[in-house]
């Protein structure tokens, strides 16, 4: 497992929790999210996001993996385990870097 970039690792961590401010500091002011068939742009739309359709469950999320495509491109399977139906998911999230912060991720199974 490749040493993920702290915004990354920063995301990975709040991800499951209801931590918006923190969360969204680790995205850039312009970044784009990719998730169930929706594309949010910007911090507004990416709280948005958070608030509706990523708060309607509790979850955890376990990371899996990492591999680092590229300087500024890494994929990071992880394990949700939770109270949407299923109870357990294994979802690819897919991250683009600029400056260090999250400026894409695309969610997908």
């Amino acid at each position: 497992m490749a040493t993920m970039p702290e915004s990354v690792k920063r995301y990975l961590d709040v991800a499951g929790e209801g931590d918006t401010a923190t969360l969204l500091g680790c995205f850039t002011s312009d970044a784009v999210v990719h998730d169930e068939g929706q594309t949010f742009h910007g911090h507004d739309e990416i709280r948005r996001w958070r608030e509706t359709v990523t708060s309607r469950f509790t979850y955890t999320v376990t990371v899996l993996g990492s591999e680092k495509l590229s300087p500024d491109e890494w994929v990071v399977p992880v394990r949700l385990d939770g109270n949407f139906p299923g109870g357990t998911a294994r979802l690819g999230f897919r991250l683009t870097l600029r400056d260090g912060l999250i400026s894409q991720l695309t969610i997908a199974p």
